[in-house]
């Protein structure tokens, strides 16, 4: 995974500065195949001096450039723990290039997901989380949330989810009473669009599968040109770092985690009853 990611990354920076696979390898002096593996996550061995290289030649920044070699040297890891402030600078945000290159995304949450969010929820849970922060970074950090959410809302081709929500998120005050209500009802409303399904597991529930798994989303990717099709990928959100899983057996058992959940799930009417009927009491 950080293989590809490293690649996926590579591949953006080369379209921004408007060179060929053919240019690039000739000012970083190897072959345009070195560049083309490199690109697809496919090299047989990742050279540090070439990705130095290419960050000079496509004028990655300081945080860009950290971020591509702390991928390289990681390259190899099929289940991979990201701690942050390690070898990847903290203020890179490796899951969203993968979530923007997913076809499906199915998850099971004990927040709102950040596609799903209202500006203020996602403020409320940023203030929280970076209290010393200047308004102005807070501003930009709920800018790149709601940003991220086009891969959801925009017409061409978007991105299928599906959303199991523990009963919890509804009555876990993010914010104020007043921002629940506002997240409730855009929770109800999104579930209608055709590409985004949103069920709650409800207390009545129990525990489904005798244990507690923890919010994690099950990522799958379209087949590629070639026919081949990228290898799904578990995210499990962590306080201090995130855990990537492409283990077939992993995403298996938490597919079948997703299964056993949804089957004592409300289904998607259900759930708008819910959310507005709680959203409601908000507002009394």
């Amino acid at each position: 995974m950080p293989r590809r990611q490293l690649g996926r990354h590579l591949r953006e920076l080369r379209q921004e500065s408007g060179l060929t696979i053919a240019e690039v390898a000739r000012l970083i002096e190897r072959g345009a195949g070195t560049v083309q593996r490199l690109e697809t996550g496919t090299p047989h061995r990742i050279r540090l001096l070439d990705i130095e290289a290419l960050c000079r030649v496509l004028q990655a920044d300081a945080t860009m450039t950290d971020a591509l070699l702390g991928l390289a040297r990681q390259g190899n890891d099929r289940s991979w723990w990201h701690e942050y402030g390690d070898l990847i600078p903290s203020d890179f945000d490796v899951y969203i290039g993968l979530e923007s290159a997913a076809r499906t995304l199915t998850s099971f949450n004990v927040l709102v997901p950040g596609l799903l969010q209202t500006p203020s929820y996602a403020e409320s849970l940023i203030r929280a989380a970076y209290p010393d922060n200047e308004s102005s970074d807070i501003g930009r950090r709920v800018q790149m949330r709601l940003h991220r959410q086009k891969i959801v809302t925009r017409e061409w081709r978007p991105i299928r989810m599906t959303a199991l929500l523990d009963e919890q998120i509804l009555h876990r005050i993010v914010g104020s009473p007043a921002i629940m209500a506002q997240q409730l009802k855009h929770l109800a409303d999104v579930g209608t669009r055709g590409n985004v399904e949103v069920r709650v597991v409800p207390f009545a529930a129990g525990v489904p599968l005798g244990d507690l798994t923890g919010p994690f989303t099950i990522l799958d990717f379209e087949q590629g040109t070639k026919g081949r099709r990228e290898p799904s990928v578990v995210y499990v959100d962590g306080y201090t770092g995130d855990l990537y899983l492409e283990r077939s057996e992993s995403v298996d058992r938490y597919r079948i985690a997703f299964q056993t959940s949804a089957r004592v799930a409300l289904n998607p009417q259900q759930t708008r009853d819910l959310l507005r009927q709680v959203a409601r009491r908000y507002v009394r």
